[in-house]
């Protein structure tokens, strides 16, 4: 689909090697090279699970001075009381959405696809997840937070994910979207959805980036929900 910025989200697919029964969705941005992501999930993938890396669309980023840049929304600050990009938030998530619904036409139950991204995103996979009516297996949240934290009830959500599992991983040296973050992201995490289906790994004297271990988790981690089917 056509995103609402320049720029598709055509995305990057790794094929499965057999027919494919799962999917694991991956969003990167401004913060991560896609290139190098496509190739840590090479090196992770399983025969059955098609790995899918969307491009963000390039846009204009407040915080990067203004300068056009691969992005799924703007970036205003980076602070948790940073203003945000609400309707550039939503409309990313109305195009993750879009991309779910393709992968359902092709066949995959919505049920055996995984949302997944490092930075903005994660960020935007757990804002999906949190507010689709879509039922996903599971989110793997890399390096990030939760967008319009405040527009999420004090309790747990009214919907079809509140049993969903997340993986949530970050680097406690992380200079760009500090460990706090993670942190509070966690803690509210576990107030809207089952809290026994959150894990939060944190990786010592990781920055803002990945690590051989952390691609391990993600990998028993996906290959956990989405199990071959005969």
């Amino acid at each position: 689909p056509e995103s609402s910025s320049q720029g598709s989200l055509l995305p990057n697919a790794l094929p499965s090697c057999n027919k494919h029964t799962g999917s694991s969705l991956h969003g990167f941005n401004n913060f991560s090279t896609r290139h190098g992501w496509a190739e840590a999930f090479a090196g992770i993938r399983s025969s059955h699970i098609k790995y899918i890396c969307p491009h963000a669309p390039i846009m204009p980023v407040t915080l990067n001075m203004n300068m056009a840049m691969p992005s799924w929304f703007d970036i205003i600050g980076l602070s948790p009381d940073s203003q945000e990009d609400e309707s550039g938030i939503k409309q990313a998530a109305e195009n993750v959405k879009a991309l779910i619904d393709q992968e359902v036409k092709n066949g995959i139950p919505s049920n055996r696809i995984i949302l997944g991204g490092f930075s903005q995103g994660g960020a935007l996979s757990l804002y999906t997840a949190l507010t689709t009516q879509q039922k996903l297996a599971g989110v793997t949240a890399l390096s990030c937070w939760l967008p319009l934290r405040g527009s999420f009830p004090q309790g747990p959500i009214n919907s079809t994910n509140r049993d969903i599992s997340v993986l949530q991983c970050h680097g406690d040296c992380d200079p760009l979207v500090p460990l706090m973050f993670g942190s509070l992201t966690v803690e509210k995490l576990k107030t809207l959805i089952n809290p026994s289906n959150v894990t939060f790994k944190i990786y010592e004297g990781m920055m803002h980036s990945s690590c051989q271990q952390e691609m391990m988790d993600v990998k028993q981690f996906i290959d956990k929900l989405l199990p071959p089917i005969d």
